[in-house]
């Protein structure tokens, strides 16, 4: 049992079952035993690796967008360039490198970085150093300015609640002890649940999770791009009016029993970008690799792989495929593109 998870079945005994979001929260965030304030979880020596970890391509081309779009609106000066939960850092430094000749740009910028774990804001701070970044805890915090943004694998390590749909109406899944042992359960039936769309179409029987944390964020970001102007990509795996169980857990780089190791795996979910797409004035949504292709992906795998051979080129050829091909990255993940009423489309939508 881990000391996060002994702490858990402590709690549980005094004060009763904890919701799935509370668990995931005191998992990824317990400020002693939370995964994200006790590690670097990024690339081979964590548990995943992200999409700016797998090639530079993916951060040269969000770049170019984001400036893209920058440039669609004006040229606005000062702006927020913000990411949500930067990782290591390696995203921004991609998009700031490939920005850089972009006239104006990196001058009217103020980097903003959410982050709330110290340990992770030490590591960003590397590669970011010359930029001179900002951090914030939350996305509340985020300046009242043009805002042009960018939150990739953010949304899907928020805390959701599930509830199920029986014969005598909605129930939330809880968690709670068998045995002295972490163990989910139902609570008893609610007189409501949250008002959105997966939840008012689901059939007797169905599992419907629902991401609040996600939606404040969401609406945070669309309230000051609608007073401002700008845009915010969000790239994150999920779907459209999602349902079933998608809480998972990966340690080690391998899957795993979510209640089995408290403080030592990663938990995630998928999202549902639906309701996220209707808090924004204008939205366009499409899948990663179509995405991509759009912004050119093809055109620079094409030039880097000029000047590879041997095991590099291999390595470059399948990044690329990682990437976009639908049998991977490329369908399963999406892009939201959210900007304001009456603005230019987002760069990389038709």
């Amino acid at each position: 049992m881990t000391p996060l998870a002994r702490l858990l079945v402590e709690r549980i005994r005094e004060t009763g079952p904890i919701t799935v979001a509370d668990y995931m929260a005191e998992c990824l965030l317990h400020p002693v035993h939370g995964y994200y304030t006790t590690r670097d979880p990024f690339g081979a020596g964590g548990d995943f690796t992200t999409a700016p970890e797998i090639s530079q391509m993916f951060g040269e081309l969000l770049g170019l967008a984001l400036a893209q779009a920058w440039l669609d609106r004006g040229s606005p000066a000062p702006f927020t360039l913000a990411e949500l939960g930067p990782g290591r850092g390696t995203l921004m430094a991609d998009i700031l490198r490939a920005t850089r000749t972009v006239s104006g740009f990196h001058e009217a910028a103020r980097l903003t970085l959410v982050e709330a774990s110290p340990r992770l804001r030490d590591v960003q701070a590397v590669p970011l150093a010359t930029y001179q970044p900002s951090w914030i805890d939350r996305v509340q915090d985020l300046p009242e300015t043009p805002l042009f943004l960018i939150a990739n694998e953010f949304l899907d390590a928020l805390p959701i609640r599930q509830f199920i749909r029986g014969p005598q109406g909605w129930q939330e899944r809880l968690i709670g002890l068998r045995d002295d042992q972490l163990t989910f359960g139902l609570s008893a039936p609610l007189p409501q649940v949250p008002d959105t769309p997966a939840f008012r179409h689901a059939p007797e029987g169905a599992l419907v999770e629902d991401n609040l944390p996600a939606r404040h964020a969401a609406a945070e970001v669309s309230t000051r791009i609608a007073r401002h102007g700008g845009v915010a990509y969000w790239i994150d795996y999920g779907g459209w009016r999602s349902q079933g169980d998608t809480l998972q857990a990966l340690r080690n780089h391998a899957p795993d029993d979510p209640l089995a190791h408290p403080g030592e795996a990663d938990l995630t979910a998928h999202v549902d970008f639906e309701p996220l797409a209707a808090l924004a004035q204008t939205f366009a949504w499409d899948t990663q690799g179509a995405v991509l292709t759009r912004l050119g992906i093809d055109a620079r795998a094409e030039r880097l792989a000029r000047n590879l051979t041997g095991a590099a080129l291999e390595s470059h050829r399948a990044a690329h495929r990682r990437l976009t091909d639908p049998s991977e990255m490329g369908s399963l993940f999406k892009v939201l593109a959210m900007t304001s009423a009456g603005a230019p489309p987002p760069p990389g939508f038709a």
